[in-house]
């Protein structure tokens, strides 16, 4: 059976492992990213990996998601986010393929998650699936018939960026403002506050928790609601760490996105709440390798193995 590396490039930790043609994770790992030392240092990092699991077996494939714009064509990043400095014009592909003779693809990593939850997650199924990852920031992906839609210059669906109240979705609506917008009423440093630590408190009664979550899922519904009055998708899957707080979160964002929307586009919308989680990325990674392979004339000396 076929084996291919899959690798998360993420801010924090990159996350790999080996996968078999079925799609099955066979092993997974971890090391840390440290964005800070740049493009560069993670194009290393990268290979090394690669080249630990092509010195254990035979690999037939390199998947890649990672953060950042990404020209899926080229296989490398045309931009990415000062988090890591020098990662515009990485090139995984050319440089991977030089140095194994494997063939590689990339793909950016809401994307990655986006087809996993379409191939074989929470939106398995759904003709059209907006993806929205939670997090630092808020990116997402819009699915459709099982298909990236990637726009004109591969920079479709980038709605963190999204105008809204004077501000944009991610700053009004990401995870990390929750964290800061607790602190910083409390009066605390920002490390003393986590999501766990908050919807821990919020359960508790915490009023403080409780108005600053209330706030974060109606920017969080009226961002959706913005974003399915343009693409009407079918299914809305919801990832990102804080959306582990499902139980909590579900209730409230169905509320906030159905006051911004009008009933016939409400009613035809499921919110739904990401099933892989720390694995869509490897998993869509593997998935758009296989979809691109596919779509390939085989070449001599560049073969699926």
């Amino acid at each position: 059976m076929k084996k291919y590396v899959s690798i998360d490039i993420g801010g924090t930790a990159i996350k790999y492992g080996v996968i078999d043609e079925s799609g099955h994770i066979l092993t997974k790992r971890e090391k840390k990213t440290e964005a800070f030392k740049g493009g560069p240092s993670i194009l290393g990092k990268v290979s090394d990996i690669v080249g630990e699991c092509v010195n254990r077996e035979e690999i037939s494939g390199i998947c890649i998601s990672t953060a950042g714009m990404v020209d899926t064509k080229k296989g490398e990043i045309f931009h990415a986010a000062p988090l890591i400095p020098d990662y515009a014009g990485t090139q995984f592909k050319a440089v991977l393929e030089e140095r194994f003779k494997i063939p590689c693809e990339v793909e950016n990593d809401v994307n990655c998650a986006g087809l996993a939850e379409s191939v074989s997650g929470a939106a398995m199924g759904s003709k059209s699936t907006l993806m929205l990852t939670i997090g630092t920031g808020i990116g997402g992906c819009i699915i459709l018939d099982g298909e990236v839609y990637h726009g004109f210059s591969n920079s479709a669906c980038e709605v963190g960026y999204m105008h809204m109240c004077g501000s944009d979705f991610q700053t009004l609506g990401a995870a990390s403002i929750l964290t800061k917008k607790v602190a910083d009423r409390k009066g605390e440093p920002v490390e003393h506050w986590n999501g766990y630590r908050i919807f821990e408190c919020a359960d508790k009664g915490d009023e403080v928790c409780i108005r600053a979550i209330d706030e974060m899922t109606d920017i969080l519904g009226m961002g959706i609601a913005n974003i399915c009055y343009v693409l009407n998708p079918q299914t809305v899957v919801l990832g990102g760490g804080i959306m582990a707080q499902e139980e909590y979160l579900k209730v409230k964002i169905e509320a906030a996105a159905a006051r911004y929307l009008i009933p016939s586009v409400a009613g035809h919308t499921t919110i739904c709440f990401a099933k892989h989680r720390n694995e869509a990325g490897m998993l869509g990674a593997f998935y758009h390798f296989r979809k691109k392979q596919s779509e390939k004339v085989p070449e001599v000396g560049n073969q699926v193995r």
